[in-house]
């Protein structure tokens, strides 16, 4: 299968080994995945702040890139939620716009989704000897409701010692600009979420988006705990032969 990658802002910029990583498994899995370069941001961060308007142009140009694919594939839940309940509202008033947004965002998945649902695989050979608990984002538990895939995934990772964390439907406080306009809220809301995952003895957190993973990330850095966050994308991508 060809696969379109839709890489997202935050991997590009900040944690390029999730969009690496996808790649990696979709190519060891067979398929041919090919990355757009006109892509940029989905214009996720203007919808959420009120800047709709602002965000038709990101809408239109991300339309262009990727319509000419069959499937599109994002190691984001966040980005891959707004591609299909935010682009088409954003461009109402473009009905043309509207019903190619709508098109694009059909064949648009976030990983689990992708591997589970369209290409029929729980087992992608990945090995990663660590205990791990997982926390499910909001958009993907929210908005895509991708549900259990993550762990059937998880599941089926050789070495890996799944552990279930507490109050995991719980946000991380990120939210965005949530963070930064709410900024005392979300501190304490990181700080139970931190809590949770130290209290469940894991070595990993993981997830399917990069932006809880920074948030969680830096805060159990800034303590010191030595847990590390890993996406979702990088240890579905492990083998044994590259550890």
């Amino acid at each position: 299968m060809r696969i379109a990658l839709f890489a997202t802002c935050l991997a590009d910029t900040m944690f390029p080994a999730a969009a690496k990583a996808t790649v990696l498994l979709l190519e060891r899995l067979g398929h041919e995945v090919v990355f757009p370069s006109e892509q940029t941001c989905c214009g996720q961060m203007h919808i959420n702040t009120g800047y709709q308007k602002d965000a038709v142009p990101l809408v239109r140009r991300h339309v262009r890139t990727f319509e000419p694919y069959e499937v599109i594939v994002a190691p984001s839940g966040s980005c891959v939620g707004s591609v299909r309940h935010q682009h088409a509202m954003v461009a109402g008033g473009d009905a043309r716009l509207a019903a190619r947004a709508t098109a694009v965002a059909a064949r648009t998945f976030e990983l689990s989704e992708l591997l589970v649902d369209v290409l029929g695989v729980e087992d992608v050979g990945a090995y990663f000897p660590h205990r791990v608990t997982y926390h499910p984002t909001c958009h993907s538990l929210r908005v895509l409701r991708v549900g259990d895939k993550p762990l059937r995934l998880l599941r089926r990772v050789r070495g890996l010692d799944l552990v279930e964390l507490l109050a995991a439907e719980q946000c991380c406080g990120f939210g965005g600009t949530f963070s930064v306009k709410n900024s005392d809220t979300s501190t304490a809301m990181l700080a139970d979420k931190m809590r949770h995952v130290l209290d469940t003895g894991a070595d990993v957190c993981t997830a399917g988006d990069a932006s809880c993973l920074m948030h969680i990330g830096g805060g159990l850095s800034r303590l010191r705990t030595g847990v590390r966050t890993v996406h979702l994308a990088e240890i579905l991508a492990s083998t044994e032969a590259a550890s």
